[in-house]
Order: C-alpha cells, then structure tokens, then sequence
C-alpha cells in the first residue's frame, strides 16, 4: 500500500510541475502578445503591488550600507572586500523557503542539497556537511558550533519577511569577527521591530513543501518603542533515495521569538529579542554493531533538535563618528542524532567602540569572551571524551581605517588577537585598500591571514569507519567492514590561511553594474588522515586500526568571481553570475595520508553559472525565473546538473499576497552532494511545485 501511495504521490507531482511549467510558458507568452508597448507599472494604481523592480534601482542597491566588512555603515559599492547582499526584494521574489536556500543566488557560495533538511555550504572550496572555513551569524549571533566546527543549517531559521537583507563576504573575515572566518562570512541581519508594525499572516503547501505557515504582529510599546512576536511551523516530504523511493527524511520544525527595539533617547538604542524552536529530522544512517562482529546495517532515526537564544544589544552614540556598543547574547542548543547527542549553552559578550583620531582616521577597537559548555551523549560508532567540556574564547581586535586621498583612496590595516583553549593565541591580521578614481569605479585588493581552529571531536573524539572509507580501502583492499577508527589528536594545530584578493566594482551605465574579484589562497596545516603505525586496537571490539587525525597537508586555490546587473526596463531586471575555482592539495612528505588530496580537489565544482530574471508584469503579476548549471564533483560521483526555478506572483489587492513556485524542474530529481566520512543515506533532490498566500494588515 505504501509503494502505491508512493508512485500515486509522484505522479502527481509530475503532472504538477508539467502543469506549472505550461502554465509559465502561456503566461509569458501572453505578456507579450496582449502588449503592443511593453508594460509600464508607472501608469497603474500605485497600490495593487506591494513593490516593484523600480524602488529597487542599481543605484540604490549600490549605495546599500552594509556592516560586515568594516563594523560599521559603509557603502556597498567603496568597499575593499567581495560582497554580495540578498536584499529584501530578492529574497521575496526568490521563492526559497530557508535561510540555505536563500544562499543560492550568491556569486562564490556553494550550495548543496544532502536531503530534505541538510546542507552543505562553503565559499571557495573545501564542502563538507559541516563546512569549517565559513563563519555564519544571526544578529552578530555566531552559530557554528564549536562540536564539529561548521553550521546545522536545518535550526537557523526566522520568518523570511522579517530579514533585512543578508551580507556575504567571500574571503576571509577574521580580523574583525575572529577564528572561523577563514573563506567567507555571512551576516543574516533581520529588521528592526519599528519596521515590522502591523500584522502578517502566511501559508502554503505543495509537492515537497507539505504545508508551512506563519503568524507576526508588531505594535508600539510608547512612542519610542516598538515590538514583534511571530512564530511558524513547516513540514517537508521525504526526499527521494537512490533507487527513487522514499528516504525517510522528512523534516517538521516549529519555532517562534520577539524582537524589541527601544529609542532610550537620542544617543542611545536597545534592542532585546530571542527564538525558541523544536523539531524532528527523519534520517537513515549505517551504523556499526559489536554483536555480531563487524556487521554494519542502515537504520532509520527520528532526530528531535530544540533550543533559544537570547540576545541584548545597547548602542549608545556619542557624537557624529563615534560610538560605542555592548552587545551578550545567549544560546541553549540540544539535538538527540543516533550517533551523537549534544546538549550546549554558549554565553557570549563583545564590547565595540569606534572614534575618529584627526582627521583622516577612523578606528574601532573591541573586545570579548565566549564561554561554550557541552553534555554528549555518545554512541558506539562515535565517542567524545571527555563527554562534558567547557572552553573558553578571549578576543580582542583593532581596525584603523586611513584615508590617503580625500574621497578617492583609502588603507584599512587591523588584527584580531584570540586565545582559545586548544590552540593557546592566534594573531589574524588583514590589510585592504579601496580606490575610488570616481563615484561609479572602484578597485580594491586585500590581503589577510586567518586560522580554523580544531573543533571538539578533532581533539576528544573517536569515529568507527570502514573499508569504504579511502585511505584504508587503498592501504587494505579486501578487509572486513569494520576496520579501523578516526581517532582524535590533541596537538591538532588550527589550519592556516594567508589570502589575497583584487577585486573591481564598476557602474558603466545606469542601468548596468559589474562586479569582478579574483583570489588566491595559501592554506597550511590542513586536517589529513595519519595511519601511523598500524597496529590493532580492541576497545571498542572487534579489533580494529587507527586513524589520527592530523596537519599533513597543504595547498592552494585560486579562482574567479563575475557578477552582473542589468536593468533593461523599469520592469524587467537580468542578473548574471560565473564562479570558477580551482583546488591544488599537497601532501607533506611525512603524512601518510593517501586520499584526502585527492578529496578536497575534486570536492567542489570548478565552473558555476547562474542567471535571473524578474519581472513585474500588469495588473499586479510578478514573473521571476532562474536557471543554474553546476559542474560536476568527482567526489561522490556528482555528474553536473542543470535546473530552473520560476515563481509567479500576484497582488489582487495591496494587502494579499499570492504565489505558485515551482523548483528544479528540468528533470525528476539529481543529486548535489555525497556524504564523505558521516554515514547519511545518499539522496536525490526532487522537482516540486508549492503555493504560497501571504496577508499584511
């Protein structure tokens, strides 16, 4: 009966994403047709649409503040780094229901679907499940976990109409946000409680997408202070196994929070909000038994994950360039996995002042601590001991921003200084330089050093692995399925970056921008797989080898980044991008390590493409649509893969919202990434259609 449901179900869905598709294709179609002159949004009723493309100008988005790059408000378009922002309109007409999702459209980000609820994501190079060159906050929230050192990207999550825009920067970013922050940052930045007044409701459900929805209201505490609450709640089919049929990774998550935002007075801003959420994250994983010896099966498990934060944040002005902020932030995470259940409080608190020293120096100094408490549960297959640790992080970071030539050049030299508990101190210092010869040019290069330092279980862990795994199957071809462990190295030193970069931002026309930056990367001290001498261990049983972790490799990479706009009409915008990298790895010539070159080489595509269109068509209709190709990954087997997404949106009234989407719909389903060392089933990204009724009032 379930095999009948099943086939019934994706039938279904097929007939749904043919019908989409059409029904696309016939719209388009009819635009065009029905027009003699092409549609001009300025002639109808301001009011049917809540935006369009025309508030959203080039210049505009050019002249965004951003704050990640520097700490504080600075152009998009004067700064020395390679930025991308996701605005409020592009996330909107995006059709991404996650904050992952939502990383696709970004030039340099790499994107990979593992099943309905993980993903893999980096900036240049080096995926993995738990990606650890990529610094990822919320709010100034860090939430790479210190366990595994990357992102569960399946608990970062608020409501997608209250982001204000999301700021990636591609390359390090370490002298100012610390370890971590080694191939990238992104800075998920939501709105101020003041700009979410009234009320919204959303729903919608379809293929994959089973059914999601969404409650916020926001109002005035005094004439000063203003609040929000929300909450949602979602349910995601199963994505496809192997041989099509159901993984048994469905994913159902609730969560809600509040955010409020206070005007004390003139010099001064306080903002407290916090999250709650729990949920279930179907999975199927293999698995190691002692009884019967060196059996290995495929179980499927129900994850339950919850947690909070808290985060207080108080800004006080100054005088016109100078300020100072104080900013803690709690974070309660729990997640009961087969392998590894992991209860952990983080407490956090970082100081920041920024003052003008003459007049063509800007500096900002700061300082924090960190402290991160974990109770693990473990397995037979994973084990971390001690299985309770407290660490601490202490930080201190300077920037001086010097401007040589008034409005046309300026130095931007700074360090980060931290000590952790594994590592003892590590000195991150960056220098950048930005050329403005006119408004709509500028060049910049940078050059920067930054550590990833060890995680967890890289220092206290130990994992079951079999002959699958590489460096043992090639070393001993034909052995037992349970043949050795990855075992932690307590001298496991932070992997080493030194970067540089150029990059070029240039406005030739009005209607036309063009972003380009080229990298190079030096990497030392890489995390390899040591054999050592082999002999055999018997705890756990049955007897096995081992693996130690280690810091045998090196290497480099280098690449390219293109971006473009192109605003051809008032109503109608293209965006472009090409992504091209390449990873050299170097085995040191005392590692025994026989794979892991090879792994990290062919672990991320060498060629990506990506191209957008958007849309604002009569009466109210939006039509966006988006084609990718990703080159193929010899790790795991990826071929390379073409898909599109299309959404087509409707304003009936200026309060109502309605929304078909429809999702790689060029094929049945394709994978986009196999896991490595971590035993997930290997699963298949579906094509699927969903709907979509938002209501502000």
């Amino acid at each position: 009966m379930k095999t009948s449901i099943t086939g019934a179900r994706r039938t279904a869905s097929r007939l749904l994403v043919k019908f989409f598709c059409f029904g696309f294709l016939f719209s388009s179609a009819a635009v065009f047709c029905a027009n003699a002159d092409p549609p001009n949004p300025s002639g109808l009723n301001p009011e049917v649409r809540l935006s369009n493309l025309a508030d959203f100008s080039l210049e505009a988005l050019l002249n965004m503040e951003v704050t990640s790059v520097a700490k504080k408000e600075q152009k998009l378009s004067e700064t020395a780094a390679a930025v991308y922002v996701v605005g409020q309109e592009e996330l909107r007409r995006s059709g991404a229901t996650t904050i992952a999702e939502a990383l696709r459209s970004v030039p340099g980000i790499e994107v990979a679907r593992l099943d309905s609820h993980n993903w893999a994501i980096t900036s240049r190079g080096f995926n993995d499940t738990f990606a650890n060159k990529l610094l990822v906050m919320m709010d100034g929230r860090s939430v790479y976990t210190p366990l595994f050192s990357g992102v569960h990207w399946d608990v970062q999550d608020t409501l997608m109409e209250d982001i204000d825009r999301i700021e990636v920067i591609r390359g390090p970013g370490a002298s100012l946000w610390g370890a971590n922050a080694v191939n990238g940052v992104i800075n998920i930045i939501t709105k101020s409680a003041k700009d979410t007044q009234g009320g919204l409701l959303f729903g919608g459900g379809g293929t994959e997408e089973r059914g999601f929805g969404g409650a916020r209201y926001g109002g005035k505490i005094s004439s000063n202070a203003y609040y929000r609450v929300y909450g949602k709640y979602l349910a995601r089919d199963g994505s496809a196994a192997e041989d099509g049929s159901d993984a048994n990774d469905a994913w159902e998550m609730g969560r809600g929070g509040f955010r409020i935002d206070w005007d004390a007075a003139d010099k001064n801003r306080l903002t407290f909000q916090g999250d709650i959420y729990d949920g279930d994250l179907d999975q199927s994983f293999t698995l190691f038994s002692s009884t019967p010896r060196n059996a290995s099966f495929t179980a499927p498990y129900s994850t339950r994950v919850s947690g909070g934060n808290l985060i207080g944040r108080w800004t006080h002005q100054i005088g016109d360039e100078s300020d100072f902020r104080v900013q803690a932030y709690y974070d309660r995470t729990r997640r009961d996995y087969i392998l590894l259940k992991e209860n952990r409080d983080t407490f956090d608190i970082d100081f920041q002042h920024r003052f003008p020293l003459g007049d063509r120096q800007d500096i900002i100094w700061g300082t924090g601590y960190r402290v991160s408490a974990d109770e693990i549960g473990n397995s037979f297959d994973l084990v971390v001991d001690p299985d309770r640790e407290t660490v601490h992080l202490f930080n201190g970071f300077v920037q001086d921003e010097i401007v040589l030539v008034e409005d046309e050049l300026t130095l931007t030299l700074g360090t980060k200084l931290e000590h952790n508990d594994f590592t003892g101190f590590e000195i991150q210092p960056s220098g950048r330089i930005a050329w403005t010869p006119h408004a709509r040019h500028t060049l910049w290069a940078s050059a920067a050093r930054a550590v990833r330092t060890p995680s967890r279980t890289e220092v206290d862990g130990r994992l079951l692995i079999d002959a699958k795994y590489a460096p043992l199957e090639e070393l001993f071809p034909g052995l037992p399925p349970i043949l050795g462990s990855i075992k932690a190295n307590p001298s496991f030193e932070s992997e080493d970056l030194r970067a540089f970069e150029i990059g070029y931002r240039v406005q030739p026309h009005s209607k036309l921008t063009l972003d380009a930056a080229t990298f190079y990367n030096l990497y030392d001290n890489l995390r390899s797989g040591e054999l050592g001498t082999p002999i055999f261990e018997f705890a756990p049983p049955p007897p096995h080898f081992n693996l130690l972790i280690g810091n045998g490799l090196s290497g480099e990479t280098y690449g390219a980044e293109l971006a473009a706009n192109w605003q051809l009409t008032d109503w109608w915008r293209w965006s472009v991008s090409y992504t091209f990298l390449k990873i050299q790895i170097h085995t040191d010539p005392n590692s025994t390590d026989t794979s892991q070159e090879r792994i990290n080489e062919t672990g991320s595509p060498a060629h990506r493409v990506a191209f957008r269109s958007m849309m604002d068509l009569p009466r109210g209709f939006e039509l966006d649509a988006g084609i990718r190709h990703v080159g193929g990954m010899p790790r795991g087997g990826i071929p390379g893969y073409l898909v599109a997404d299309v959404r087509l949106g409707w304003h009936p009234v200026p309060s109502l919202e309605l929304s078909i989407v429809g999702q790689n719909l060029l094929d049945d389903r394709h994978r986009e990434y196999a896991p490595d060392l971590i035993r997930i089933q290997k699963t298949d990204v579906q094509h699927s259609v969903y709907a979509k009724a938002t209501w502000r009032f």
